[in-house]
């Protein structure tokens, strides 16, 4: 049977090693945490990213816990149209609650796995001629295949392709859901969805339905997430959740109302880190088989295209779909050079993408601020439009 490693249990992580484990392969799953669990915020998945949940054959699982959303255009803080909602196209996202995301991936490990919590890697071993392995210091694990999905920090990463570092990108997140039965009463005629925009700031909000409610989320409530340039902060959550009130303050409503329902356990924050430059090659064929890089530890970048998640599960629907045919050796070397030769370009567009959208949605300085209102209709539809349409064009391979 074919053995493969997969370090790391976030998004691409869990996807890959179910995808393995139920097409044949032994799958070990380590993961540095002490169990397996998601954050308790949401996610937004365009439909690259449903496309590739679709061909790992959890599409399923998505249609029960996906909540669509409304278009609902662009505007300043104080209200005002920078962009009126458009016909919502094909690149509409949905979103998900991450914990009910994180019980699909579970639900569909298959048998033939073993999770190894609490084992944080160290070490790599990768000599010509024999199987690719990995260790802890004290337990090494050898296999045909080992999937790096350890993020953006990767210590896989640092071994396999050392010119790749993980820098800030000048920009935090935080990303909360306010449980249903804390959830604000908002207005009748107030929907969520869209983006606010000020000079470094942007907010977003979408509702995840009420609990059990058709077409909601299992777990229901509200989404919010917030991007603010800057560093990420050390304080403690309860100021971090203070410091956004402040930033935020006197923007359109719900925005206020939104924060003010928002308790310091819900925010997650995730510091903005990319990489600076992109790996060569994101497979490394050694023996019988090779290393690959995956997810964050691939192509970490920037939040504004909010394509972390999607290019993750493309990843993990390219590998699946490679190495499938393929036994160790030749095989399965070819099938890892074609992953590199797929993924990497595709990460690159992305990438090239994002920042474009980053330089119309979160400019930094007043100054900036109001040349990039001024300009909006002219410059903005045409950056976004193309932007989504990198993001949605995407189709997984044949298996």
């Amino acid at each position: 049977m074919r053995s493969a490693v997969v370090v790391g249990a976030g998004v691409g992580g869990l996807a890959t090693a179910g995808a393995l484990a139920r097409t044949g392969w032994r799958v070990t799953l380590l993961e540095r945490a002490d169990r397996l669990r998601a954050d308790p915020a949401a996610l937004l998945l365009w439909p690259n990213a449903v496309a590739a949940l679709r061909s790992l054959g959890l599409g399923g699982g998505l249609d029960a816990i996906a909540t669509p959303v409304p278009a609902g255009g662009l505007r300043r803080a104080d209200g005002q149209w920078l962009a009126q909602p458009a016909p919502q196209g094909a690149a509409a996202p949905v979103v998900v609650h991450a914990e009910d995301l994180h019980d699909t991936f579970i639900a569909g490990l298959g048998d033939h796995i073993e999770i190894r919590t609490g084992v944080s890697v160290r070490s790599v071993q990768a000599r010509a001629g024999e199987r690719p392995a990995v260790g802890d210091g004290r337990v090494t694990w050898e296999a045909d295949l080992i999937v790096a999905a350890d993020g953006a920090d990767s210590a896989l990463r640092a071994r396999l392709a050392p010119q790749s570092i993980a820098v800030s990108s000048g920009y935090a997140a935080w990303r909360a859901v306010i449980p249903w039965y804390r959830a604000p009463k908002l207005a009748e005629d107030l929907v969520l969805a869209g983006e606010t925009l000020g000079g470094g700031y942007r907010f977003l909000a979408a509702s995840l339905g009420n609990r059990g409610s058709s077409g909601a989320s299992t777990r229901g409530g509200i989404y919010w997430t917030a991007t603010v340039a800057g560093a990420a902060r050390p304080e403690p959550k309860a100021t971090q959740l203070n410091l956004l009130k402040r930033w935020f303050a006197g923007w359109h409503a719900p925005i206020s109302d939104l924060l003010a329902a928002t308790e310091p356990d819900d925010l997650i924050q995730q510091d903005g880190r990319q990489l600076r430059p992109l790996p060569t090659e994101l497979a490394f064929p050694y023996g019988p088989g090779g290393f690959v890089l995956l997810g964050d530890a691939a192509h970490a970048m920037p939040h504004h295209l909010t394509q972390g998640a999607g290019l993750a599960l493309e990843d993990a629907a390219t590998l699946r779909a490679l190495v499938l045919p393929s036994v160790p050796g030749p095989g399965l070397n070819a099938a890892l050079a074609a992953y590199s030769a797929a993924r990497r370009p595709r990460a690159a567009q992305v990438g090239k993408q994002t920042q474009r959208v980053g330089a119309v949605l979160a400019p930094r300085g007043t100054l900036v601020t109001r040349a990039r209102d001024r300009a909006f209709g002219a410059l903005a539809p045409r950056v976004l439009d193309k932007a989504a349409e990198v993001a949605a064009q995407w189709q997984p391979p044949a298996a």
